[in-house]
């Protein structure tokens, strides 16, 4: 099921055949270290994350205590065309990507 906050859509841990629908294993892919970083989407950007745990602070959200989603290992999400943030890497990351 998905959820959907701060124009962030979130699916926790969904079944291998959604992932097989949408071709997810085929896609390229992209990790990093523990950072602290800015990132604007210059494309809507669907990833699904084989490890890591981030937390993604949207700008103009508020930067309070909730103004945040956190993504990690097993999540598929969905970041829109447009939307500029910080991540926040508290564990490396490895996903998958795509952009449309």
């Amino acid at each position: 099921m998905a959820t959907e906050k701060l124009g962030i859509r979130v699916e926790r841990n969904p079944p291998e055949s959604r992932l097989s629908e949408l071709g997810v294993r085929q896609w390229p892919k992209w990790g990093c270290e523990k950072s602290k970083f800015p990132w604007t989407y210059s494309a809507k950007e669907t990833c699904y994350l084989l490890q890591g745990k981030v937390k993604v602070y949207p700008d103009g959200a508020g930067g309070g205590e909730e103004d945040f989603v956190e993504i990690a290992a097993g999540d598929l999400v969905v970041f829109p065309k447009g939307m500029s943030c910080t991540w926040d890497v508290a564990e490396v990351v490895d996903k998958h990507y795509k952009f449309e």
